[in-house]
């Protein structure tokens, strides 16, 4: 995979999250039934502040609806920050899911890992919110629905017979290569400093890739090699 792929799939990211962030403004918001409209509140809420800032007084606000009628839906406000992350979550599964991916199982995997690394990237409060919330023991089924689609698509690159460890090794690994590279973005917000340079995070990808993938030392199969 060439080095400006990730970056092209994170302005793609960052594409998305323009839309997503129109969808949270006030005349988006104000357009919604009540439900949805808490909910969008509550996402932008954890998009500019996390989920330590995460307040109720902040999403009622921003909502325009009285506490009395958050709490008719959402219970309290831990079930209002559960359904914001599950919804987070379902955001993820389903722009992985609409993204355009190669009919090379090889390649797909990168596409997928560098999707999913993307969103923390672009929405690293988000990301951070919704690591904690699983951390915590929570079951969300489109997390879920993520991690086997990871699964499936190592699936289809052991049928072809390049796979160097056992799926579920492989599995494992890209998963923690995935989430190593994402709180990268998330530990720079804390340090306030600059995100990591695309180069590094293709690395990383990399690093594990070499690990899981046999290797034909006949074909010029590197990600890099248009660049050499």
């Amino acid at each position: 995979m060439c080095p400006s792929c990730f970056r092209d799939r994170y302005y793609g990211y960052r594409h998305k999250l323009s839309s997503w962030t129109y969808m949270y403004s006030t005349v988006i918001i104000d357009n919604m039934n009540t439900y949805d409209k808490i909910l969008a509140a509550a996402l932008r809420v954890l998009e500019e502040e996390g989920g330590t800032q995460f307040s109720t007084r902040a999403v009622t606000a921003i909502a325009q609806v009285t506490a009395p009628t958050l709490y008719h839906h959402f219970g309290n406000a831990d079930g209002l920050l559960s359904a914001a992350i599950a919804e987070a979550f379902k955001q993820l599964f389903e722009s992985k899911i609409a993204a355009v991916e190669s009919t090379i199982p090889e390649m797909a995997l990168r596409q997928g890992w560098d999707d999913y690394v993307s969103f923390a990237a672009a929405r690293p409060r988000i990301y951070a919110a919704m690591m904690g919330r699983l951390l915590e023991g929570a079951h969300i089924e489109a997390a879920d629905q993520s991690y086997q689609a990871l699964v499936q698509n190592i699936q289809r690159v052991a049928d072809e017979g390049k796979l160097a460890v056992s799926v579920q090794a492989a599995a494992d690994l890209v998963w923690a290569s995935a989430n190593t590279a994402s709180w990268l973005y998330v530990t720079a917000q804390i340090r306030k400093a600059p995100p990591p340079k695309p180069n590094v995070v293709d690395l990383i990808r990399e690093s594990v890739m070499q690990i899981i993938l046999i290797h034909n030392p006949d074909a010029d199969s590197s990600p890099n090699s248009e660049d050499t």
